[in-house]
C-alpha cells in the first residue's frame, strides 16, 4: 500500500498545478479562486504566497527562477515571485465571455499548451479552447468547443501528446511532432468507464507512465504507456486536481486538491480537502521545460 501523507495543510478553494522548480528547489502551485500563487518549500515546510489580479489556470517556468508565465483569467502575464509583480503580455480571449484559462503545460521545446473553459465546470458549456503558445507570443487555436481542458502531458520518447476534456471522462493520445508542434492521430488511451471520477490534471514518470488525478474519485492512477491501470493510489479527499513529481531526485508525487472553489462545495467529511498531499510513488518523474520565450 503507496502511504499519503498531507504535505501542507493548505485548506485551498481551488488547488491546482503544482509545478516544481528543480534550480529552487521549491515547489509552486496555484489557489485559483483565492488568486493565490504559493510556494512550498518541502526542506523546512515554508509556504509562502502572492495575490494575483485574476485567477490562475495554469503557470509554467522560464529560463530565469523566480519568475514564471500564468494563464490568468483570458491572458498569459509574466509573474516575478520576489516581487510580486505581474506584467500582461498575450491576451488569448477576449474579456466578457466567461471563460478562463484552465490546465497547461510546456511541450518538452518550451511551447506552452493551454485550455480554456467556462468557469462554473459544473455548467457542462463547451466554450473553450486549447491554444497552442510560441516563445515569440503567437499562438494558434488546436481546438474548440472544449468543456474543460486537463490532463496534458508530453511523451518524448514515444513522440506522443496526451490530453483530455474532463467532462468527456476520456484521456486522448495523439502523435506530436516536436519540430513543428503539431499533435496528430488523436486516439482513445483511457476511457475512464467504470473508473470513478474524471482525468483531471496529469505528468509522465521515467518509464513512461501516465499518472493522472480522479477528480471525484478520490485516487490518483497510474497507466502504463498502452493505456492499462496499473495502479490506483486513494485519497482521503473527493476532489484531487492534478499530480506533479517534485523533491532532490524528482521522487515525490505531489497532489492538489480541491476545497469550496468554482462550482464545488466543501464538505465537513473531508476536513483535508484543499490541502497539499505528497506520495511516495517508488518511481522518478520528468522535470518540465521551462517556456521558450525570454
Amino acid at each position: 500500500m503507496v502511504a499519503v501523507d498531507v504535505a501542507l495543510r493548505a485548506g485551498a478553494q481551488l488547488g491546482e498545478c503544482p509545478l516544481w522548480s528543480p534550480e529552487e528547489g521549491v515547489l509552486y502551485w496555484e489557489d485559483i479562486d483565492a488568486r493565490l500563487v504559493h510556494r512550498y518549500d518541502p526542506a523546512t515546510g515554508e509556504d509562502l504566497t502572492r495575490e494575483l489580479p485574476g485567477r490562475p489556470g495554469s503557470m509554467v517556468l522560464t529560463s530565469e527562477p523566480g519568475r514564471l508565465l500564468i494563464a490568468a483569467e483570458t491572458e498569459l502575464v509574466w509573474f516575478d515571485w520576489q516581487t510580486g509583480d505581474t506584467t500582461p503580455w498575450v491576451t488569448l480571449e477576449p474579456p466578457g465571455t466567461g471563460n478562463r484559462m484552465n490546465d497547461g503545460r510546456t511541450d518538452p521545446v518550451g511551447r506552452y499548451w493551454v485550455g480554456s473553459m467556462y468557469e462554473f465546470a459544473a455548467a457542462e458549456r463547451y466554450t473553450g479552447r486549447l491554444y497552442r503558445v510560441e516563445g515569440d507570443g503567437s499562438f494558434t487555436v488546436t481546438r474548440a468547443g472544449v468543456g474543460v481542458p486537463n490532463a496534458l502531458a508530453f511523451d518524448t520518447e514515444r513522440s506522443r501528446m496526451y490530453w483530455a476534456d474532463s467532462l468527456s471522462r476520456t484521456v486522448l493520445c495523439y502523435d506530436y511532432d516536436l519540430e513543428t508542434g503539431e499533435a496528430r492521430n488523436g486516439r482513445v488511451f483511457v476511457e475512464f468507464g467504470d473508473i470513478p471520477g474524471r482525468p483531471d490534471g496529469a505528468c509522465l514518470d521515467v518509464e513512461g507512465c501516465y499518472w493522472v488525478a480522479a477528480v471525484r474519485g478520490s485516487a490518483v492512477l497510474r497507466f502504463t504507456p498502452d493505456g492499462a491501470l496499473d495502479l490506483s493510489i486513494d485519497l482521503p479527499v473527493a476532489k484531487p486536481s492534478m499530480v506533479a513529481f517534485g523533491g532532490s531526485d524528482l521522487g515525490t508525487l505531489f497532489v492538489t486538491s480541491i476545497g469550496g472553489g468554482g462550482s464545488h462545495r466543501r464538505k465537513a467529511a473531508e476536513p483535508r480537502a484543499g490541502d497539499l498531499f505528497a506520495i511516495d510513488p517508488g518511481v522518478t518523474g520528468l522535470a518540465d521545460a521551462p517556456f521558450a520565450g525570454a
